[in-house]
């Protein structure tokens, strides 16, 4: 059965955020931010794919105000006047082409190597100071660590309404900061952020807590989730459908609007015995709106349905068919999107023959978040 393409390019509309169609630019970091600042050519970058059909940009990882949260220095920061009128100019940018733009707010953890820039003297810090190798670094953090970098978080969110952002993305996933709270291998806590699968939600809560309290109730909160981690695709936070649900319940109470629910590969299902991907599964326990993504239009083969070829389980048809079940409601593309800015509007308008595909060449600065 064929599925219409014009699904993709309906609107969605969730609190305070009007998108034209459900294509979403997944976060990239580049390190193109020199000193930590996003200049005229970002702004430029980011420009051109939403005058070319991106719905809604997640940018690039950008760094919350605490001196671990990177390990680069050309990693683009979310504080300090410079920074954020250079974000400012960005916003202006990408609303000026029709598009609509969130950041996505990030702390790295303990995924900061020792002695990295842009402050080599400052550690990495984790729940249990262990990084996701299992290799004891630092000492865990201290409450009074845990509530300056909760902090720290509010404050960003809190900017980004200022700035004119279209809401907010807080980086839960891939092994990163909030996400070693989340996972058991990295959170050893005794404590009120350590234990059960439920209590190692508490930091997340509390990030989240602080990102509402600052942008008010009608501001779009997106959470971004994996069950992956950085270089370990097999690592699980949760094993069934119904420790998800108490996985989540803490996070949707905390005023999570969105999921955004990373996966390797979107048509893969999630637990046994279902169809329903990560972002499927989420949706249907929570009822919130979900981003699936996950290696969407990486080769020919899945578009090779609008050229009038065969259909694959990985195309675009099967794609379209999960968004009209229902299954999820926004669709991110990332590689695609940075070998070809115009990839959402050759798909739009069957351009599909001269869509450019990504090299690995591409890839060469970019660290996928």
């Amino acid at each position: 059965m064929k599925h219409s393409i014009q699904s993709l390019f309906s609107p969605f509309t969730f609190k305070n955020l009007t998108l034209a169609n459900r294509m979403v630019m997944a976060p990239m970091t580049r390190g193109f931010a020199l000193g930590g600042v996003p200049g005229p050519e970002i702004a430029k970058y980011y420009r051109r794919r939403a005058e070319n059909g991106v719905g809604l940009i997640i940018t690039e990882g950008t760094l919350i105000d605490h001196p671990a949260a990177a390990s680069s220095p050309n990693w683009p920061n979310f504080h300090g006047e410079e920074a954020l009128a250079g974000w400012a100019q960005v916003v202006k940018a990408v609303h000026e082409a029709g598009g609509r733009i969130v950041p996505q707010l990030w702390h790295v953890g303990m995924q900061r190597r020792v002695g990295s820039l842009p402050n080599p003297d400052a550690l990495p810090i984790g729940p249990s100071g262990i990084n996701i190798d299992g290799e004891k670094i630092t000492e865990p953090m201290s409450e009074a660590e845990i509530l300056t970098v909760v902090e720290a978080f509010g404050k960003a969110a809190g900017q980004a309404k200022r700035l004119g952002f279209d809401g907010i993305e807080i980086h839960g996933a891939h092994g990163y900061l909030i996400d070693q709270f989340f996972w058991e291998k990295t959170n050893q806590r005794t404590d009120r952020y350590g234990g059960s699968l439920v209590k190692r939600t508490r930091f997340a809560v509390e990030v989240v807590e602080a990102c509402r309290k600052a942008v008010g109730p009608d501001f779009p909160i997106i959470l971004r989730l994996s069950q992956w981690k950085a270089g370990d695709y097999s690592a699980r936070l949760v094993e069934n459908p119904n420790q998800l649900e108490k996985f989540l319940a803490p996070l949707v109470d905390a005023g999570v609007d969105i999921f955004h629910c990373s996966t390797r590969r979107f048509w893969e299902p999630e637990f046994a015995g279902s169809d329903l991907n990560w972002a499927g599964w989420i949706k249907k326990l929570t009822g919130k709106p979900t981003i699936t993504v996950g290696s969407v239009g990486l080769k020919k083969e899945f578009v090779g349905s609008l050229g009038g070829k065969a259909n694959l389980e990985t195309g675009i048809d099967h794609l379209i068919e999960r968004l009209e079940k229902g299954e999820f409601d926004l669709v991110a593309v990332g590689r695609a999107l940075l070998s070809d800015p115009e990839w959402v509007a050759k798909i739009r308008d069957r351009r599909v023959d001269e869509i450019v595909y990504f090299k690995k060449e591409d890839l060469k600065s970019t660290v996928l978040i």
